[in-house]
């Protein structure tokens, strides 16, 4: 990806589980500054260990980064606590809507605050209720009783009262309604696009990535096999069979009817 400043580079990085599991095998990654970038693939590809690489959580699972380096902002982050890089703009929202079931929706968002470097804490809950005027409505239920959409806007929302420079969003998608993760997504273009803030997406609903990330990568087994503007991979045949359902001429498929491993032996070859 040729970007004219990039916010963060991750360079031909291994990881391992336990020092023993191999789970990213030279994968390297670029989002540039006020960028979207999506990265796509099936469960168990290694996206989400990937995001874990950059935020420092993978230390909390006995995962590491073995090889290569992650470069934020000119300076390597890879043997750096969770905390330092979260202090330094990076945060990452965790798939699952891990909210604070017990607390109020304003007052999840009130924990992101501590990492605030400028500006009060009011500020902070004006912009995100700009943001997401459904939260102002709910700020004061007990954020366990609300929607499953409404929980992850509370944990988006949360991550924005960190300042954040770089949001990692980890399946924002998952379980949700159509009309919501279609509002929701909305939302986070406008955060892209108004607040400069820089998202790297990973999603298995790769339409909709492809429709709002102007660029991609591809991740499997471990490593990435194709990267390319949005629009030229959304006309790829081999994201078509595998991702879209959607064969020549634009015929849905059946994934039985791809021929699998042919086609992906040819990527990995």
């Amino acid at each position: 990806m040729e970007t004219s400043e990039a916010i963060l580079k991750i360079k031909n990085i291994e990881v391992k589980y336990h020092e023993v599991i191999l789970v990213l095998k030279g994968v390297s990654i670029e989002v540039s500054r006020g960028g979207m970038v999506a990265l796509l693939g099936a469960n168990g590809a290694g996206k989400s260990t990937t995001l874990k690489a950059i935020s420092g959580l993978l230390k909390t699972e006995d995962g590491e980064v073995t090889d290569g380096g992650i470069e934020y902002e000119g300076k390597f982050i890879h043997h750096e606590r969770a905390a330092k890089i979260a202090k330094a703009g990076i945060v990452q929202v965790i798939e699952g809507r891990r909210v604070f079931e017990h607390l109020t929706v304003e007052e999840n968002l009130k924990v992101g605050a501590h990492l605030r470097k400028t500006g009060s804490v009011k500020d902070g809950l004006q912009m995100v209720y700009r943001y997401f005027p459904r939260l102002l409505e709910k700020r004061n239920e007990t954020a366990g009783f609300v929607s499953g959409g409404e929980q992850q806007m509370a944990v988006v929302g949360r991550a924005l009262m960190t300042e954040p420079k770089l949001v990692l969003l980890d399946e924002p998608s998952m379980g949700l309604a159509p009309m919501l993760i279609h509002e929701i997504f909305n939302i986070v273009t406008k955060l892209n696009r108004e607040e400069r803030i820089s998202i790297l997406l990973v999603e298995q609903n790769v339409k909709l990535a492809l429709t709002i990330a102007p660029y991609a990568y591809v991740m499997e087994n471990g490593r990435i096999v194709m990267d390319d503007s949005s629009e030229r991979l959304s006309q790829n045949e081999d994201i078509k069979d595998f991702y879209l359902g959607m064969g020549g001429g634009g015929v849905k498929k059946s994934f039985r009817d791809v021929k699998h491993y042919k086609r992906r032996k040819r990527w990995l070859s």
